[in-house]
């Protein structure tokens, strides 16, 4: 790999050279390293939001797909609340949900999640689903009416929505952007070339254009896109999807560490150390990203209310 430099005005020294980097696609030692280590949830905060949740017959996406990051995130009553049931119609290889025939879309759904976002007293809120592929709409309705409850309920509450890539479901998009969520985010997870292993039933240049037609249908909702590393790409594939992410008018940018969540799903390729996701989180505010979450332990909600203040922020200043 050639050395690189980046220009970087907000940085102690004027220049970050990518001389240390390895390939991210280079092999190693596959036990865990200290800095992706997390500890047990035990606080009485995480009980109280796990209770709320379990009463209201809520699904998560910090419990499906194991996160690393629910103690610290249900202990500050922060929870990815996952509609339209816990069973996807696809089969990524590296998520842990479960894939299958889903059930029938439960119509008051909406409504219990306002509620116990009105009982946590959320600022901010994500809503995330599985993909829907069953549905005519992919489930576009019921993320709809899910905005709306919440608005209408809690209405200081900012709402970010986490969706799938609607592939051939016409209007969907339009459905969601009508009501308004704060920021429509929706995952590219990973570059071109391992499409069709890590996602096997999605399209990379379909999942950009959603991120563009968004911006086009209605320029004032934030839009934001997140990648794992770790899964066997180079550091030059990840420039390339950076540059689409612009390309397409994206505000915000997550990049985080993948993990294996059990031995059937992909393989980690590679423990990413920090410093190569401080690279990762220079270079993408250098290509002119708003915002940008760029750690092992990152995740599209992980500390979504705090970035999504400073975005705001940010947006202001400017």
């Amino acid at each position: 790999m050639k050395d690189k430099a980046v220009k970087y005005k907000d940085t102690q020294s004027e220049y970050v050279s990518t001389s240390h980097l390895r390939n991210i696609s280079s092999s190693i030692n596959m036990k865990k390293p200290s800095w992706i280590r997390v500890k047990a949830p035990i606080s009485e905060e995480y009980q109280k939001t796990k209770n709320l949740i379990d009463h209201f017959n809520l699904n998560t996406v910090c419990q499906e797909a194991a996160c690393p990051n629910i103690g610290e995130c249900w202990s500050r009553g922060h929870a990815t609340v996952m509609i339209l049931g816990d069973i996807c119609t696809r089969k990524c290889g590296f998520c842990n949900i479960k894939s299958g025939r889903p059930r029938k879309v439960d119509n008051n759904e909406p409504f219990r999640l306002a509620e116990v976002i009105k009982k946590l007293n959320l600022k901010h809120v994500v809503i995330t689903s599985v993909d829907r592929d069953d549905l005519k709409d992919g489930g576009a309705l019921q993320f709809k009416n899910s905005i709306l409850s919440i608005k209408k309920s809690c209405p200081s509450t900012t709402v970010e929505v986490l969706t799938p890539d609607f592939q051939r479901k016409s209007g969907a998009i339009e459905t969601i952007v009508s009501a308004k969520p704060d920021v429509f985010n929706h995952n590219l997870e990973t570059v071109p070339r391992l499409y069709k292993t890590v996602r096997r039933a999605a399209n990379y240049y379909i999942s950009l254009n959603l991120l563009k037609e968004i911006k086009k249908i209605n320029s004032d909702i934030y839009t934001k896109s997140g990648i794992m590393v770790g899964l066997g790409e180079t550091i030059e594939e990840v420039e390339v999807v950076l540059d689409d992410l612009r390309k397409s008018n994206v505000d915000f940018v997550t990049i985080g560490q993948y993990l294996q969540p059990t031995k059937y799903h992909l393989p980690v390729e590679r423990f990413v150390p920090p410093d190569d996701f401080k690279y990762l989180e220079l270079l993408a505010y250098q290509k002119g990203f708003l915002m940008v979450s760029s750690s092992p332990l990152t995740r599209s909600s992980y500390h979504a209310d705090r970035d999504f203040e400073e975005l705001r922020k940010k947006c202001i200043i400017n």
